[in-house]
């Protein structure tokens, strides 16, 4: 893992794992919002941004929905802040990994 974070408490032993499989972690690092998380090992993450709209010199709020691999070792839930780290493709639209959880809720 190239990218630093602090190591899950629990040990698991799935494969797209990138504390105990092999799942490399590169590119973009997000923090945002666990959106829903009623699917098999994936949690969509809700993140708010600001975007700069150069025509009347103001910002204007958006937000995206991340489909991100939860691993078991972090089992994130609906309401959690969680970091999530660029991967390789896991499945069709998940191409992100949950690696920390900032705070529960």
């Amino acid at each position: 893992m190239s990218l630093t974070f602090k190591k899950p408490k629990k040990t698991c032993n799935d494969r797209n794992c990138p504390f105990h499989g092999d799942l490399p972690v590169r590119g973009h690092v997000f923090e945002g919002i666990v959106a829903s998380a009623k699917m098999d090992k994936t949690v969509v993450v809700e993140r708010d941004y600001l975007y700069f709209v150069p025509k009347f010199k103001r910002y204007e709020r958006r937000h995206s929905r991340i489909p991100s691999h939860n691993p078991p070792c972090i089992d994130a839930k609906e309401g959690d802040r969680v970091k999530i780290a660029e991967t390789r493709p896991v499945s069709k639209t998940v191409s992100f990994v949950v690696v920390e959880k900032v705070e529960e809720k």
